[in-house]
C-alpha cells in the first residue's frame, strides 16, 4: 500500500475516543523522534519551520519551505503531511508537483490570505477543486477554515464553507481556532473527516475529548515545537548556575 493510501486509511472508521493524532516535526530530528514514538503519522507545522529557520509564520519562502518538508519526510518512513499555508500564489498544478517532490502525501490549504483576510469561499473552493484535480489520489487535502481565527464566531459560516470544500474535493476540514464546545454543531453539519487544533500541558481538552466531540485528528500547529524551545531554555539556564 501506497504512503498516501496508508495516510487516507488512518482517517477511516475512527473510533469516538481514537482520533488520528498527529504531532508536528519542524526539522528531521523531530521527524525521527515522533516517529520511534510510535505516531503513524505526522503533519509538519508551517510556524514551528519558520520559528525553526529564525522567521516569522508567513515569511518563509515557498523553496525554503519545500525544502525542510522534503527533510523531514526524507527521514521517516512514515507518511507526512505538509502545511503549505496559502499555497505561496502557486498555479495549482505546480503546487502540487513542488508537494509532491518532497515526498509529502497531504497538505493543509488555509482559506485567508496573509494580511488575515478571509478568501472569497466559492473562489477559494474552485481553486481547491484544481489542486484535486492535479493531485488526482496523490494528495490528501485537508482544507483550513479560518473563520474562528479571523474573529467570526458563527459555526454556520465554517459548515457553509466546509461544504464548499467538501464538494470541490478536500479530503478533511479544519476549522482551526473553534471552540470545543461547538465541535458537535460544526460535527453534525460537515461532511467526511474534522481537524482540530489540540494544545499541549492540560491547557484544553485532550485528543481523546476531541474525538468524543466530533474530532476526526487532532493536530498541534508548533506547539511541540514551542514546548521542546521552553524546555530548552530551562536547561541553558542551569547550565549557567
Amino acid at each position: 500500500m501506497s504512503k498516501v493510501a496508508v495516510f487516507r486509511a488512518l482517517h477511516r472508521n475512527r473510533l469516538p475516543d481514537d482520533p488520528l493524532v498527529l504531532p508536528g516535526p519542524w526539522d528531521a530530528i523531530s521527524a525521527r523522534v515522533c516517529e520511534e514514538a510510535g505516531f503513524p503519522a505526522l503533519a509538519t507545522p508551517s510556524a514551528g519551520i519558520a520559528a525553526a529557520l529564525g522567521l516569522e509564520d508567513g515569511q518563509v519562502p515557498a523553496d525554503e519551505m519545500f525544502a525542510a518538508v522534503a527533510r523531514i519526510a526524507g527521514a521517516v518512513d512514515v507518511p507526512v503531511s505538509a502545511d503549505v499555508e496559502g499555497g505561496y500564489g502557486l498555479a495549482p498544478k505546480e503546487l502540487v508537483e513542488r508537494l509532491l517532490e518532497t515526498g509529502a502525501v497531504g497538505c493543509n490549504l488555509e482559506d485567508s490570505h496573509g494580511g488575515g483576510v478571509l478568501k472569497d469561499a466559492h473562489e477559494h473552493a474552485e481553486w481547491l477543486a484544481e489542486v484535486r484535480y492535479a493531485a488526482g489520489d496523490q494528495l490528501f487535502v485537508n482544507a483550513r477554515i479560518d473563520t474562528f481565527s479571523r474573529g467570526d464566531r458563527d459555526p454556520e459560516r465554517a459548515i457553509e464553507r466546509a461544504a464548499l470544500y467538501v464538494a470541490a474535493g478536500a479530503d478533511c476540514v479544519y476549522p482551526i481556532g473553534a471552540p470545543a464546545a461547538v465541535l458537535p454543531l460544526l460535527r453534525s453539519g460537515i461532511q467526511g473527516p474534522v481537524n482540530m487544533f489540540g494544545l499541549l500541558d492540560g491547557k484544553g481538552p485532550s485528543p481523546t475529548e476531541l474525538g468524543e466531540l466530533g474530532a476526526t485528528r487532532v493536530t498541534f500547529g508548533p506547539g511541540l515545537q514551542r514546548r521542546m524551545a521552553r524546555q530548552l531554555r530551562e536547561s541553558a539556564d542551569r547550565l549557567q548556575r
